[in-house]
């Protein structure tokens, strides 16, 4: 497996709604807010259901696993430091498939990334922030 060099990265902005999404990953959680009233997902994080608009929403901890729904592979870098080429992909959740999450494809050849590829999150630690990174799930 290919261990990835960690890439350069722009601290995300943080606020209350997405701060449990940027820290869960201290605890090895992927916390995404979930409307207590209709178990509707909701990303981005935001204190109301768009589904039932509901007001009792709050992040909890999902599986972290999905599909990558679509990808590029970007060959030019963007901010110096960045190792090049690196995957950014749209991740759906295997909990609810319009849930999206943008991130990184690690631990694998760029090339081997496939539209549909079974993925699982792991975190990268930037500074007091962790950041979901996906890699393709193991394969027995």
């Amino acid at each position: 497996m290919h261990t990835p060099k960690p890439p350069a990265r722009i601290p995300p902005a943080v606020d209350m709604d997405s701060q449990p999404y940027w820290t869960g990953g201290k605890d090895g959680q992927l916390l995404i807010h979930r409307c207590a009233d209709c178990a509707y997902f909701v990303h981005p994080p935001v204190p109301f259901c768009p589904a039932c608009e509901g007001r009792n929403v709050a992040p909890v901890p999902v599986s972290g696993r999905g599909r990558v729904a679509t990808f590029t592979i970007n060959h030019k870098q963007w901010v110096p430091g960045l190792p090049v080429p690196y995957v950014l992909a749209l991740v759906e959740l295997e909990e609810q498939a319009d849930v999206r999450l943008v991130g990184n494809i690690t631990h694998c050849d760029p090339a081997e990334v496939t539209f549909g590829m079974a993925v699982e999150v792991w975190f990268e630690q930037l500074d007091d922030l962790w950041v979901p990174l996906f890699r393709p799930v193991e394969r027995l």
